[in-house]
């Protein structure tokens, strides 16, 4: 059966100092903490395993975990990330994949890549090559995951910080978006705009159920009419830092015991 675990890191002291590229908000640590717990304890009431990553306290950004590895099948790619301030993050998850079985390699310099650029559809893996992927990390996730049976399609992104800010997708294949973030949305076959930014991203926790942003309740609606069962976690100490329910955790679906 394929596996139902997820890497989580805890939210540090410092995550106030997170990255962002415009105005910095102010951050309750506290809050996110408790947020971050909840997000957690969502995870666990739908099946999932949550496997801590040890903390990075350092980094401020290290609790957006997402964004140093990407897997596909048995491999993990550990990332070489494109902010020079998050290399740090990524020793950590090396250790905790490693250990739960995966083939572990690495992205080397010059290329850069981030977790949070990489979206899995099928055997389809999108990769956006924008401000933090860029064209040698491309490639090297390529030789990567083609061997193993993936399509690496390239997606640029201008937009928005990751791939994922802009695009997740859906069961069925049907990548979802806010189209004015979409630099290119005839780049997936089956596109379904959505009328909120958050309402973009989510998470698929089984049966139908799909992890999203409490600030995404339009989104929730239209996706419930069609079927599927929104799970609303408020992430919004998180989203102040250009944050979302993906980049919170890596989910490993393919891992085999």
């Amino acid at each position: 059966m394929p596996s139902k675990k997820a890497l989580i890191r805890r939210p540090g002291p410092r995550i106030a100092e997170g990255l962002v590229t415009g105005v910095r908000p102010p951050v309750d640590p506290g809050l996110a903490l408790r947020q971050w717990a909840a997000y957690v304890e969502t995870l666990a009431a739908h099946g999932w395993q949550t496997l801590e990553v040890e903390p990075a306290d350092h980094c401020p950004d290290a609790v957006f975990v997402e964004d140093t590895v990407a897997v596909f099948r048995n491999v993990a790619l550990i990332a070489r990330p494109g902010a020079p301030s998050r290399l740090d993050e990524t020793p950590g998850v090396e250790e905790a994949v490693a250990r739960l079985g995966a083939s572990v390699n690495w992205v080397w310099e010059p290329g850069t890549l981030d977790g949070g650029d990489v979206l899995k559809v099928g055997d389809t893996v999108y990769v956006g090559r924008g401000g933090r992927t860029n064209a040698d990390g491309v490639r090297q996730l390529r030789s990567a995951f083609e061997p193993l049976g993936a399509r690496v399609v390239a997606v640029p992104v201008s937009k928005v910080l990751h791939l994922k800010s802009a695009v997740t997708a859906l069961p069925d294949g049907t990548v979802i978006g806010y189209e004015p973030l979409v630099d290119h949305p005839s780049l997936f076959p089956r596109f379904l705009p959505v009328p909120e930014e958050a309402g973009a991203h989510m998470v698929l926790l089984g049966s139908g159920k799909l992890l999203m942003s409490a600030s995404a309740p339009r989104s929730a609606e239209l996706l419930a009419d069609a079927g599927f069962d929104p799970v609303l976690v408020d992430i919004g100490e998180f989203e102040k830092l250009e944050g979302c329910v993906t980049c919170l955790s890596v989910r490993l679906r393919d891992l085999y015991a």
